[in-house]
């Protein structure tokens, strides 16, 4: 009974047919969108890197980590002399901290007291340094860093004229930022330091946001 009448409306109606296959196709092409769109909510760019292995997964992270790291998105720097300037004064962090919350909101869930292990590099290079060189070992240790998860914010200005550079990331935990430390790209840069910097000093922070993120605060680290 079916085949018969599968049959007639091909033979008396062939307009409802071909309306019935163009509604399934929208409803196909709408699916795909719904799908590539939900990809594309799924990886961040978190770094000068755009390649996708050099993007941010926020499904492997919990929802604090995600909104913080998509807050850091708005992250910029406000003064030139970020290298030598106090790290809390040379960015924007109040307009991240913003953002942050302004996400809260609009996730309709709470946001649990969380703190995140900041780190500094504070660096100077000689004239004598390749600095294209230097960019290749730095974005090879930055897609090994995103293997290992974590990662939530990653950001480098440019030499001065002295040669003075300022380079910062946020990691989820200190033990994630260790284990990326020991992978190969980094022992290669860390083996690569003595040769290319003339100063090097890294600082540490603790960044505390407080439950639905009413507060926003770095404090020194302490192990």
């Amino acid at each position: 009974m079916a085949t018969a009448l599968s049959s007639l409306i091909h033979l008396a109606a062939p307009g409802l047919r071909n309306e019935a296959n163009l509604a399934l196709k929208q409803d196909s092409t709408i699916s795909v969108a719904e799908v590539e769109a939900r990809e594309q909510a799924r990886w961040l760019v978190h770094s000068p890197y755009s390649e996708r292995d050099h993007q941010l997964d926020l499904h492997t992270l919990d929802h604090e980590n995600a909104l913080l790291a998509r807050a850091m998105t708005k992250m910029e720097c406000t003064r030139t002399d970020y290298a030598t300037a106090p790290y809390t004064e040379s960015f924007n962090w109040r307009d991240v901290h913003d953002e942050l919350r302004r996400l809260v909101k609009e996730s309709g869930k709470p946001f649990k007291e969380t703190s995140f292990y900041v780190v500094v590099f504070l660096s100077q290079i000689p004239p004598t340094t390749v600095y294209a060189d230097l960019g290749a070992l730095d974005k090879e240790a930055h897609r090994e860093a995103n293997e290992f998860g974590g990662f939530l914010k990653y950001w480098f200005g440019a030499p001065d004229a002295e040669g003075r550079n300022l380079a910062t990331c946020f990691w989820r935990s200190r033990p994630d930022a260790v284990r990326a430390g020991h992978g190969p790209a980094h022992r290669k840069a860390a083996r690569a330091t003595a040769s290319m910097y003339s100063f090097w000093k890294i600082d540490r922070h603790r960044l505390i946001v407080n439950d639905d993120a009413e507060s926003f605060e770095f404090i020194d680290w302490e192990d």
